[in-house]
This record gives C-alpha cells, structure tokens and sequence, in this order.
C-alpha cells in the first residue's frame, strides 16, 4: 500500500522547494541520532538545555485529585515521523524502527482515559499501515478508533466526544476541548475503512456540536466548554492553555480547521467547509504578516511568547482546506498560498541545526500557563510541520487521508 498522490498543482518555486526537503533531510539525521538515546521512553518537549524530554508510552491520562494530567499524548507522533523519513529517504531502517515503536505503543489502543487516542494512532498506526499494507497496524487504528467512538455522550441537543477522564466520573462527561476535532479524523478514517457508519456518526455529531458551542461572534474560539448533559447546552466556555477564558488561543484554531475540513470531506456538507474557511480566515487576519504566531494572539505582553506548532497546525490544515475546492478555485489557491507562506517561513527562521538542541522547530509552545515546553521544540509541532512538508514535497498524504481532500 503506497500513499495517496495530492493532485493539487505545486506552486512551489525551486528556493521554497529545496527549503522544504532540507526539513525532511534534516528529520531523518535526527531520528538517526536520536532514536539510540531514547531506549524505551518517548519525547515530547525539549528541556531548556536543548535535550529531549522523556516518558513511557505507557503513561496514560488521569486525575490526580483535582489536577488532570495528559499522560502521553505524543509516541505516536514519534512513529508517524519515523515513517515520514521512510517516505524520503527509502531507507527501510526508518520502517523497521517505526514498527519497533509501535508495539511500544499499540497498548494505549484501548485507554480508556482520553480522547488523545486519535492523535496517537491516527499518527502512527495509520501511515504505518498505509506504508506497508501489514493489517496489524490497521486492526490497532481500528481498536483505537472503537475505544475513541465509546467516548460520546449524549445530549437532547445533540453528542460530543468527551475529551478527558474516565466517562464514570462526572468531570470527564461535561467537558470537551477543541483539540478533539483533531481526533476525529481516526473515526472518519476507520468508519471509511470498515463500512461502518457509526464512526462517522459519532465523528459528525461531534462536529455538529463543536460548531454551535465554541465559535464566538468573531470567530475565534473558546478552548474548552462544559456541558449540561441534561440539556445539552454549554454552561461554560473555558481554557487550560490559553491566556484567558475568552482569548484567542493560537493553536485551539488549527485543530478545528483540521477536524472541520475533515468533516466536509466525510459527509460533503458545505457548511463544514464554511466554518474552516471562517476561522482560518480570522486567524490569518490575526497572525497579520508574521510567519509564526504567538501562543495567543490576546496576550499582552509587548513581545509574547511564540507557537511554532500552532503555526505548523494550521498550516496543514489549510492545505486540507485549500484541496477541499477545486483545483481552479481562488480561494482554495489562496489558503494553499498562505500554508506555503508560513512552512516555508518556519523552515527558514525556526528550523533547528542538526547537531545541538534535538527537534526541528524551534519557538513551540505546549503549555504556557504550566510552563510546559515554552520555547522549545514540542513533538507534535515537529509532526505537523513534517505532515505538511512531506505533503508539498513529495506529492502525497502518509496520514489520515479522506476523500475528498
């Protein structure tokens, strides 16, 4: 099984183009020095010094008393770049050692604790199987995407994926974040997969609810919302990583663009790509001439801290949103323009050297408020970025892929 070709034409010119694969010739020297370090822990956020920070795939989500821990969200993300290094090089070593990784991951197929399992596996399991064709990685992505379905929660005014804890515990049940609709995908892809409807369902609903709860009337978006599971409206729109309940967090925007775009393509329901347009509009309007925004456009501080993830996010997810119109369509030349504007700007201000500080995005951000990760290269940042590299560069999807985008 080979990837899908992306029948977008390239407007890249030759500069912007030899930027790009530097990125991915950069990533795999790095994997190769990396990869003997790590044993059998995964990274997720550099250290002020530069190193990788660890942790066992095994961690998994959880409440501590009232403090909510994400666990690791990030190994597959590790696999997913593992094989995005196979896509250029050839070089089957990057396989194997992806293949390797993923029994270390494959047992937080079945957690029960946390939406992240779409990331994890949409990430990994998926562009490991549509590499090699082997049905083991898709039965995993399978088992994931069941575990993630079982996370809905209705309501009379429609159902959402909950986003954190055990759906026994009341906290869990009420809350989502609009990191979910970046998860989605995995139930879209195993509903396309197996012929069964009710992934996508769950995945729609989900969308369907997100639209009429997190958009404000400028279209920025709230981070996360509580429910009233009786009635199903929100009670509140809130933040865990943003700088303020109603401010505009930078990456909270590239995950609904991606989980919108994703929905257009599964159920050819043009409002859908009306919303991604909308806020992806709103945030290009924010970001104004920068190349790489700030961890939230509301902070204000004279010179806020920067988020090289949010802008890799987004800039794959306008790609997606660019191939959601036709080939001639402006606006959909327009969005493409603008997702070259900012990879190409990332590579070329934000890319780390290979010898030094370990990642390939400099200026990423986890979490701010935490002080997680602040001014460091963040692993998912890394994968996004390379997502959508590997894209330009080399003509076609190794992730998610849906049909109509």
């Amino acid at each position: 099984m080979t990837a899908v070709p992306d029948m977008t034409p390239d407007p890249l010119d030759p500069q912007d183009r030899a930027t790009l694969e530097g990125v991915l010739d950069r990533l795999a020297a790095k994997l190769r020095a990396d990869e003997p370090t790590l044993g059998v822990r995964f990274p997720y956020v550099t250290a002020p010094d530069g190193a990788w920070m660890t942790m066992p795939a095994s961690a998994s989500a959880g409440y501590d008393g009232d403090a909510w821990s994400h666990g690791n969200w990030f190994c597959g993300f590790w696999v997913g770049l593992l094989v995005a290094a196979w896509h250029r090089s050839g070089d089957d070593w990057f396989l194997e050692t992806a293949r390797e990784r993923m029994k270390l991951t494959a047992e937080r197929a079945t957690d029960p604790n946390t939406h992240d399992i779409g990331f994890i596996f949409s990430s990994s399991a998926v562009p490991l199987y549509m590499a090699t064709g082997e049905t083991r990685w898709r039965d995993l992505g399978l088992t994931a995407a069941r575990q993630l379905r079982a996370r809905v929660v209705r309501t009379p005014e429609g159902a959402y994926v909950s986003s954190w804890g055990p759906l026994d515990d009341p906290r869990g049940r009420v809350s989502s974040a609009i990191d979910t609709m970046a998860n989605i995908p995995l139930l879209y892809w195993a509903s396309a997969e197996t012929g069964d409807a009710s992934f996508a369902l769950a995945a729609e609903a989900h969308a369907r609810m997100t639209a009429g709860s997190y958009l404000r009337d400028d279209d920025t978006l709230y981070h996360a919302v509580e429910f009233d599971v009786a009635t199903g409206r929100r009670t509140r729109g809130f933040t865990f990583q943003g700088y303020g309940d109603e401010s505009s967090w930078s990456r909270g925007a590239g995950w609904a663009v991606i989980g919108f775009v994703a929905s257009y393509a599964a159920t050819g329901d043009p409002a859908f790509q009306a919303l991604g347009a909308r806020i992806a509009r709103r945030w290009l309007e924010q970001l104004g001439d920068r190349t790489c925004p700030p961890w939230d456009f509301d902070d204000p501080a004279e010179t806020p801290d920067e988020d090289s993830a949010a802008g890799a996010i987004m800039a794959g997810g306008l790609l997606d949103l660019a191939a959601s119109y036709e080939p001639d369509d402006v606006t959909g030349q327009g969005f493409r323009a603008s997702a070259i504007r900012l990879l190409t700007g990332l590579a070329r201000s934000h890319l780390l050297p290979e010898q030094g500080p370990r990642g390939i995005l400099t200026g990423g951000c986890y979490a701010r408020p935490q002080g997680i990760g602040v001014d460091a290269a963040v692993l998912f940042g890394d994968f996004f970025f390379v997502q959508a590299v590997v894209r330009l560069v080399l003509d076609q999807r190794f992730a998610v892929t849906l049909s109509r985008v």
